[in-house]
């Protein structure tokens, strides 16, 4: 099991392997799948975020899915649906819902709870990037980033960002995953800065394809933030 204070490590090569996290309500275990997504374990329960990019054969059906946005790299309504079970619970924008099946919708500023999971929807929207002037690449409102509560700790997924006062504004997060990629989020050293911050006490690059997370790392040196670097991308 990893506590809080690890160093800083990169994993590479295959999958990189699940995290584990102890909280008052017992451990929570966290597996990179690609890029955006991942999984979840704690008690009985098993979420995806963003069940869109990289293998999912052998992985457990799903409790339940959270997605961000519509982008195909987060929303995938296949993979969705192949890991749905009878029962399964799909929490998205409003943007999602109309295209995945059986999706609720949550919106920004918004809360659920799920078992002993308290799920908040927390705005994640470009400042100033986009494919053209006057338009941007995530307009606010339409997706959501989300802080996941477990037992006492919090668990802050960004979804496609830029270093938005929200993001900076949050408090008491044990542990984020936060984006990083041009020309869709931010720079490694603009999530650096959004991260100081909101001081999370461990922070994971995610969401970073083409981006040195090593820059990343070497931003938030003395922050007293310790950083994990893993490989989202395998093979």
């Amino acid at each position: 099991m990893l506590s809080l204070g690890a160093a800083v490590g990169m994993l590479t090569g295959a999958m990189s392997a699940a995290e584990e996290f102890p909280t008052k309500a017992g451990a929570v275990k966290i597996t990179p799948i690609q890029h955006a997504s991942l999984m979840i374990e704690a008690g009985s329960q098993v979420i995806y975020i963003d069940p869109a990019q990289g293998k999912y054969d052998g992985l457990p059906p799903a409790d339940l899915i959270l997605i961000t946005d519509i982008h195909g790299d987060h929303m995938a309504p296949a993979v969705v649906q192949k890991l749905a079970k009878p029962g399964t619970v799909i929490l998205a924008p409003e943007a999602v819902a109309k295209t995945v099946t059986g999706a609720r919708i949550i919106r920004n500023g918004e809360t659920q709870t799920f078992g002993k999971w308290r799920i908040e929807a927390v705005p994640m929207y470009n400042l100033t990037r986009g494919p053209q002037p006057g338009k941007l690449y995530h307009d606010k409102g339409r997706g959501n980033g989300y802080v996941l509560t477990y037992g006492g700790k919090r668990f802050y997924f960004s979804g496609d960002t830029e270093g938005i006062p929200e993001m900076r504004a949050l408090k008491g997060i044990d542990v984020a995953f936060v984006c990083m990629n041009l020309p869709y989020t931010m720079t490694a050293e603009e999530a650096a800065d959004a991260v100081r911050a909101f001081h999370p006490k461990v922070v994971y690059p995610y969401h970073y394809r083409g981006t040195d997370t090593q820059a990343f790392a070497k931003a938030l040196e003395g922050s007293g933030i310790v950083v994990r670097l893993r490989n989202w991308y395998p093979g």
